[in-house]
Protein backbone atom coordinates (compact mmCIF):
# COMPACT_ATOMS: atom_id res chain seq x y z
CA UNK A 1 0.00 0.00 0.00
CA UNK A 2 1.33 3.45 -0.49
CA UNK A 3 -0.28 6.67 0.73
CA UNK A 4 0.28 10.16 -0.92
CA UNK A 5 -0.23 13.65 0.78
CA UNK A 6 -1.15 16.72 -1.23
CA UNK A 7 0.21 20.40 -0.72
CA UNK A 8 3.64 18.95 0.83
CA UNK A 9 3.30 20.83 4.33
CA UNK A 10 6.56 21.24 5.99
CA UNK A 11 6.28 18.49 8.86
CA UNK A 12 5.53 15.24 6.15
CA UNK A 13 9.08 14.64 5.37
CA UNK A 14 9.84 14.26 9.40
CA UNK A 15 6.64 11.43 9.67
CA UNK A 16 7.14 7.80 9.69
CA UNK A 17 7.62 6.99 6.64
CA UNK A 18 8.20 10.34 5.29
CA UNK A 19 5.13 11.03 3.25
CA UNK A 20 5.07 11.17 -0.77
CA UNK A 21 3.43 14.31 -1.68
CA UNK A 22 2.12 16.39 -4.54
CA UNK A 23 3.56 19.79 -4.22
CA UNK A 24 1.77 23.02 -5.80
CA UNK A 25 4.05 26.03 -6.97
CA UNK A 26 2.47 28.20 -4.52
CA UNK A 27 4.30 31.43 -4.81
CA UNK A 28 3.54 32.03 -8.59
CA UNK A 29 -0.32 31.01 -7.93
CA UNK A 30 -0.32 33.95 -5.26
CA UNK A 31 1.64 36.29 -7.56
CA UNK A 32 -1.01 35.09 -10.85
CA UNK A 33 -4.16 35.78 -7.76
CA UNK A 34 -2.57 39.56 -6.73
CA UNK A 35 -2.05 40.23 -10.44
CA UNK A 36 -5.56 39.46 -11.68
CA UNK A 37 -6.29 41.28 -8.04
CA UNK A 38 -4.46 44.72 -9.09
CA UNK A 39 -5.65 44.45 -12.51
CA UNK A 40 -9.15 44.46 -11.59
CA UNK A 41 -8.88 46.86 -8.81
CA UNK A 42 -7.35 49.68 -11.44
CA UNK A 43 -9.95 48.81 -13.55
CA UNK A 44 -8.02 47.64 -16.47
CA UNK A 45 -9.35 44.49 -18.72
CA UNK A 46 -8.16 41.70 -17.07
CA UNK A 47 -8.45 39.28 -19.43
CA UNK A 48 -10.64 36.12 -17.74
CA UNK A 49 -8.62 33.20 -18.62
CA UNK A 50 -7.82 29.56 -16.87
CA UNK A 51 -4.15 29.24 -15.22
CA UNK A 52 -3.14 26.40 -15.49
CA UNK A 53 0.15 25.30 -12.56
CA UNK A 54 2.07 22.38 -12.82
CA UNK A 55 2.68 20.39 -9.64
CA UNK A 56 5.66 18.30 -8.86
CA UNK A 57 5.28 15.00 -7.16
CA UNK A 58 7.90 14.55 -4.09
CA UNK A 59 8.34 11.09 -3.51
CA UNK A 60 9.39 10.01 -0.26
CA UNK A 61 9.17 6.80 1.82
CA UNK A 62 5.52 6.23 2.02
CA UNK A 63 5.13 5.25 -1.72
CA UNK A 64 6.26 1.36 -2.69
CA UNK A 65 6.40 0.01 -6.00
CA UNK A 66 3.55 -1.54 -7.75
CA UNK A 67 2.96 -5.23 -6.78
CA UNK A 68 3.93 -8.02 -9.18
CA UNK A 69 1.15 -9.77 -10.56
CA UNK A 70 0.94 -12.96 -12.39
CA UNK A 71 0.80 -13.29 -16.09
CA UNK A 72 -2.55 -13.71 -17.11
CA UNK A 73 -5.30 -13.14 -20.07
CA UNK A 74 -5.01 -9.57 -21.38
CA UNK A 75 -8.18 -7.45 -19.84
CA UNK A 76 -9.62 -5.26 -22.39
CA UNK A 77 -9.49 -1.39 -22.62
CA UNK A 78 -11.32 0.47 -20.32
CA UNK A 79 -12.77 2.21 -23.60
CA UNK A 80 -13.52 -1.00 -25.87
CA UNK A 81 -11.71 -2.60 -28.39
CA UNK A 82 -9.25 -0.22 -30.77
CA UNK A 83 -9.74 -0.34 -34.12
CA UNK A 84 -7.20 -2.19 -36.70
CA UNK A 85 -4.85 0.59 -37.80
CA UNK A 86 -5.39 2.46 -41.17
CA UNK A 87 -3.58 2.63 -44.10
CA UNK A 88 -0.04 1.36 -42.14
CA UNK A 89 -0.75 4.42 -39.77
CA UNK A 90 0.34 3.81 -36.20
CA UNK A 91 -2.29 2.62 -33.83
CA UNK A 92 -2.28 5.61 -31.19
CA UNK A 93 -4.70 7.16 -28.17
CA UNK A 94 -5.13 10.34 -27.38
CA UNK A 95 -3.99 11.86 -24.02
CA UNK A 96 -6.57 12.95 -21.86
Amino acid sequence: MSVVGFDDSPLVAYTDPPLTTVRQPVQAMGHAAVSALVAEINRSSAARTELLFQPELIVRGSTGPAPRTAPGPALPDADGPRAAPRHGAPAHRAAG
